[in-house]
């Protein structure tokens, strides 16, 4: 049987990845498994909607403590006094950061969300899943939120 121990979950604040997170944490109470959950601060700019995301590349020590405030705070009370939880928050690429980050560590699985882009969509922003799961040095268990899955006829 595998044991894990530690778990790495990214977390942007969408809705995709908070579910995701919710895996991570059930993992991490049944394997006592310490979690590290990253927030990469994206250092480039696909298109004119991500012009704002400049802003947060001005990150000082007071925002990266905010952002670690947010992280914790997406997991109850009850469950942050049974588990273990690192925050890591990085600047870069993303699929980058959170393979760098799950080798540097070495991590015994990162649990993500993934948002099911296809078609061109999914051509222009590509996705991060997609590369994690190619790269990664450990496995990778990857979650779509629910109203995401359909059935095939």
């Amino acid at each position: 049987m595998i044991k894990l121990k530690k778990i790495l979950c990214p977390v942007d604040f969408s809705a995709c990845s908070t579910h995701a997170l919710s895996y991570a944490t059930d993992l991490s109470i049944k394997n006592k498994a310490s979690l590290y959950l990253i927030h990469v601060v994206e250092t480039h700019v696909n298109d004119v909607r991500d012009m704002l995301k400049q802003i947060d590349l001005l990150l000082d020590d007071k925002q990266i403590d905010e952002l670690r405030v947010q992280l914790t705070s997406l997991i109850p009370d009850n469950i942050q006094k049974s588990i273990t939880i690192e925050t890591i928050i990085v600047k870069g690429i993303p699929y980058v950061e959170i393979i760098k980050t799950a080798r540097d560590k070495q991590m015994d699985l990162i649990v993500m969300g993934t948002h099911g882009r296809t078609g061109l969509e999914h051509i222009l922003i590509g996705s991060v899943a997609q590369r994690v799961i190619q790269k990664a040095p450990c496995p990778v268990f990857s979650i779509r939120l629910p109203e995401q899955i359909f059935s095939m006829p």
